[in-house]
């Protein structure tokens, strides 16, 4: 656990690092394995309150055609109507709404997630990961961020049931975060 004095120093606005930072997430296939992928264009931004963790906030946009799982055809298939309609919804967002810090360096974040014009809410499981001075003289922190959260509920419900049963894309999706954020300098 950080101490008081490391919590007030935390204080201030934090810009992502997009090259440093990763939104990913994980989706079962064919009810067999897991496949991963991540947005890899999005920008967003942090209010830290060290003191007073409840007073912090963050938003993030990211750019919905940015998905990449490795597969150019399941990426395409992705982008389409049958799940994110990217050419009507070209972002996603989520604009936190509460945080609370449940024990150490464990955050639990409240927000709305915007996914093809539906926002809904969702909790993060969030850990601080640290912070450091870069090479550059950046201030920066880290943090690692879970949800799982059902994709029916922002109505991406296209799949293809399984002669063995079962479907082939998960209604589950784990998103899994991971964050490098600069702080704002003085002046």
């Amino acid at each position: 656990m950080t101490s008081p004095t490391a919590d007030a120093d935390l204080t201030g606005t934090y810009d992502l690092d997009p090259a440093h930072s990763r939104m990913g997430f994980v989706a079962r296939h064919a009810m067999v394995t897991k496949v991963r992928g991540a947005f890899t264009e999005f920008d967003g931004q942090l209010h830290i309150d060290g003191q007073d963790p409840a007073k912090s906030s963050g938003q993030l946009t990211i750019t919905a055609t940015s998905i990449d799982t490795g597969v150019q055809q399941r990426d395409e298939h992705l982008r389409s109507n049958d799940f994110f309609d990217m050419p009507n919804y070209p972002e996603i967002t989520f604009t936190s709404t509460a945080v609370e810090r449940v024990g150490g360096d464990s955050y639990r974040v409240t927000g709305d997630l915007t996914i093809k014009d539906t926002t809904k809410p969702v909790t993060l499981d969030v850990e601080y990961t640290g912070s450091a001075l870069d090479p550059m003289g950046n201030n920066r922190i880290g943090l690692e961020a879970t949800t799982t959260v059902s994709r029916k509920e922002w109505g991406i419900t296209w799949n293809a049931p399984l002669e063995t049963g079962g479907v082939l894309v998960s209604d589950k999706i784990v998103l899994d975060i991971d964050i490098s954020a600069i702080k704002h300098t003085d002046g």
